[in-house]
C-alpha cells in the first residue's frame, strides 16, 4: 500500500479553505508562505517580509461586485501578491483572475496628482484541476502582457502564475528544488502520514509542525471539520454532476447513434428496394418482349440472343 494512501489524516488538507488559510495566511505562518512564492518566482525576485492586507474588497461604486480573495499581501517594495486556492473548475476562472487584479491596480491611485506610476501585481492560482488540455507536463504557466509580432514581454508589472496540480505526478525521489517540493506537499500533504525524507529542509518542519492536525486547539479542529465537510460535499457534488453529464452524454449518443443508424437503415432499404424493384420490372419486360417473339415463331437461340434470357427462361414461358 502506498503511504500517501494511508488513512486516518494526519496532516491537514491544503485543499480546504480552513488548511490553506492555516498554513498560508497567518501572522505565524507567514515565513511558509514567502518560501513558497519565492520558490514560483525561482530566484528572480526575493521576497523577504509580507505584509498581510485586507481579503475583502468592495468595488467602487456600491453596485459593483465584491471580491474575497483567500490570501492577500504585500512585500517590501511593495509589490501586491494574490494567492487564491481554486479548488474546482470555473468557467471564467480567466476572467476571474483579470477581475482580481484590478483591485490591487485600482487602489494604487492616488488623490490629486499623480504620475500613474504602478507597484507590480502578482496574482497566483494553484488549480485543482486543468484547463491546458494540449501538454499533461505542461502545469507550470505564467502569464504577461506580450506584443503579438515581437513575442517580447509589453509589461512586466501584471504577472499571472497558474498551477495545474492534478498534472504534477513525481514521486519523492524525482524531486529537484524547492519549488517541485512545494508542489510535492501540497498535492501529497494530507496522504503523507510521516515527513518524506527529500523534504529536510527547516522550513517544511514548521510547515509539517503547523499541519499537523493533533496540535490543533478545539476550535481550531471544529473549524477544520467544518472546512473539510465543506470540501468534501463539494468533490461528492462535482463528482456527481461529471457523473451525470457522462451518463446523459453516452446516452445522447446512443440516442443518435440509433437515430442515425435507423435512417440510415431506411434509406439503405428503400434504394436496394427501388433498385430491387426496378431490375424485376426490367426482367419482366424482357420476359413479355419474349414471349411474344416466342408466339411469333421467332427462334429460342435468337430470342435468348436478343433478351439476355437463359433458354431455361425462354422454355417456360
Amino acid at each position: 500500500m502506498d503511504r500517501y494512501d494511508t488513512l486516518p489524516d494526519r496532516y491537514v488538507n491544503p485543499y480546504t479553505d480552513f488548511g490553506f488559510k492555516k498554513l498560508f495566511g497567518t501572522e505565524m505562518n507567514k515565513d511558509l508562505l514567502i518560501s513558497f512564492i519565492n520558490s514560483l518566482l525561482q530566484g528572480r525576485e526575493e521576497i523577504h517580509s509580507l505584509t498581510y492586507l485586507n481579503t475583502e474588497h468592495i468595488g467602487g461604486r456600491e453596485s459593483d461586485r465584491r471580491a474575497v480573495f483567500d490570501v492577500y499581501c504585500e512585500n517590501e517594495r511593495g509589490e501586491k501578491i494574490l494567492v487564491e486556492m481554486q479548488r474546482g473548475e470555473q468557467q471564467f476562472f480567466k476572467d476571474r483572475s483579470l477581475y482580481y487584479a484590478t483591485f490591487p491596480i485600482r487602489e494604487q491611485g492616488e488623490k490629486g496628482e499623480w504620475d500613474y506610476r504602478l507597484k507590480a501585481v502578482y496574482v497566483i492560482g494553484i488549480l485543482n484541476f486543468t484547463f491546458d488540455t494540449q501538454d499533461d507536463n505542461y502545469f507550470h504557466h505564467e502569464v504577461q502582457l506580450t506584443d503579438n509580432r515581437t513575442k517580447e514581454v509589453f509589461y512586466d508589472k501584471l504577472t499571472f502564475i497558474y498551477l495545474e496540480m492534478p498534472k504534477f505526478n513525481k514521486r519523492e525521489d524525482e524531486l529537484h528544488g524547492m519549488f517541485e517540493k512545494w508542489l510535492f506537499v501540497l498535492r501529497n500533504l494530507s496522504r503523507l502520514m510521516e515527513r518524506p525524507p527529500a523534504l529536510q529542509e527547516r522550513i517544511f518542519t514548521r510547515l509539517f509542525e503547523a499541519a499537523e492536525i493533533a496540535k490543533f486547539t478545539k476550535e481550531e479542529y471544529d473549524s477544520y471539520e467544518d472546512s473539510l465537510k465543506v470540501y468534501r460535499d463539494w468533490k461528492n457534488t462535482i463528482a456527481t454532476a461529471v457523473l451525470k453529464a457522462q451518463k446523459e452524454g453516452m446516452e445522447r449518443g446512443m440516442r443518435k447513434g440509433m437515430k442515425k443508424g435507423m435512417k440510415e437503415g431506411m434509406e439503405k432499404g428503400m434504394k436496394e428496394g427501388m433498385e430491387k424493384g426496378l431490375q424485376e420490372g426490367r426482367d419482366a419486360e424482357k420476359r413479355e418482349i419474349a414471349r411474344n417473339m416466342k408466339a411469333n415463331g421467332m427462334d429460342t437461340s435468337l430470342i435468348v440472343q436478343l433478351t439476355g434470357l437463359s433458354e431455361t427462361d425462354v422454355d417456360g414461358l
